[in-house]
């Protein structure tokens, strides 16, 4: 390894399967089997973080700070090209207290806010992968 020291990289622990480290001291497993991400995974939850993330200040600006939402992700699977076609990420989050109009308009935003911010968009959907997300109107217990 070089020198110089690098923010994130990855250990061998097993045969395919590796820990992920950033400079924050963040660790995630990576592989396949138990308790493991896949490399797939991680590309899945990379898009659906980077829209939760890029529209966050949009929906708390509406929903509040203390707004509570939960992120589920899919993908379609080419398995003769051995590539994922298509990537759903869905955004459930509870707003009721808001009119019908008022919800269009904070979806209009939020969906602006993603396409403004997403890098991993930018990066990979823009380029390759067709990709979606909605908003589900939802109470979260």
């Amino acid at each position: 390894m070089s020198d110089t020291p690098k923010s994130l990289y990855m250990q061998r622990t097993g045969v395919r399967q590796y820990v992920a480290r950033n400079q924050d001291g963040a660790e995630i497993r990576i592989g396949h089997g138990p308790g493991l991400f896949s490399p797939g995974d991680l590309l899945k939850l990379a898009l659906a973080g980077c829209n939760a993330m890029s529209s966050d200040a949009r929906m708390a600006a509406r929903l509040g700070d203390d707004f509570q939402q939960f992120v589920g992700v899919s993908a379609d699977y080419d398995q003769d090209n051995d590539r994922f076609t298509h990537v759903d990420v869905e955004l459930v989050q509870d707003m009721s207290a808001l009119s019908e109009e008022e919800i269009e308009d904070l979806k209009r935003r939020a969906d602006a806010a993603i396409k403004r911010n997403c890098t991993i968009e930018h990066s990979v959907v823009d380029q390759a992968l067709s990709a979606s997300h909605t908003w589900t109107n939802e109470r979260i217990d």
